[in-house]
C-alpha cells in the first residue's frame, strides 16, 4: 500500500535535524543537519526547499515535553517556528513528542564509537530519524489496532 512521505524535523536553537519517510511509511531515513541562520523566515524557506525535493504531505515537528508531560519554553519556540514554516508549506503540519530523542541519538552514536566532532554534525539528523520512526511505528500500531477492532 503506497502512502505519502513525511518529513520530520528536530528543531534546535542552532541546528535542525531533517529526516524523511520512505513511500510506504515504514522507515525513516536521515536527510541532513541544517545549521540555522538565526532568521526564522530564512530557515523556514530552506526547510520548504528541502521539503519540495521530497514532496511530503506532512511536516512532523518534534515537540519537547517535560518529563511530567507539560510543555516548556522550547516547545513554544518550536510551535512559533512551525507557524512560520506553515505559511510557506502547502501541506499538513503535525507535532510528535520528542522526549529524550537527542539523548537516545547521542547514545547510539557513542555506541558506534563516533568522535565528538562527528557526533555534533549528525546527532540532530539522528534525532529526527528517531522522532519520525517513533511516529511511523505509532501510526502503524494504531491502524492495526483499529483493524482488529472491526
Amino acid at each position: 500500500m503506497l502512502k505519502e512521505r513525511i518529513l520530520a524535523l528536530d528543531v534546535g536553537q542552532v541546528r535542525i535535524g531533517i529526516a524523511v519517510s520512505d513511500l510506504l511509511g515504514i522507515t525513516a531515513n536521515g536527510v541532513e543537519t541544517y545549521t540555522r541562520k538565526g532568521d526564522d523566515r530564512a530557515d523556514a524557506e530552506y526547510i520548504c526547499k528541502v521539503a519540495a525535493s521530497y514532496a511530503p504531505v506532512r511536516l512532523l515537528f518534534g515537540l519537547p515535553r517535560n518529563m511530567n508531560g507539560t510543555y516548556g519554553p522550547q516547545a513554544e519556540k518550536i510551535r512559533a517556528f512551525a507557524g512560520v514554516v506553515a505559511e510557506q508549506f502547502g501541506g499538513e503540519i503535525e507535532f510528535y513528542d520528542e522526549r529524550l530523542t537527542t539523548a537516545a541519538a547521542t547514545r547510539v552514536l557513542l555506541e558506534a564509537d563516533m568522535s565528538r566532532k562527528k557526533r555534533k554534525k549528525v546527532v540532530d539528523k539522528m534525532a529526527a530519524v528517531l522522532i519520525l520512526q517513533g511516529y511511523l511505528d505509532y501510526t502503524a500500531n494504531q491502524a492495526a489496532r483499529r483493524q482488529s477492532d472491526e
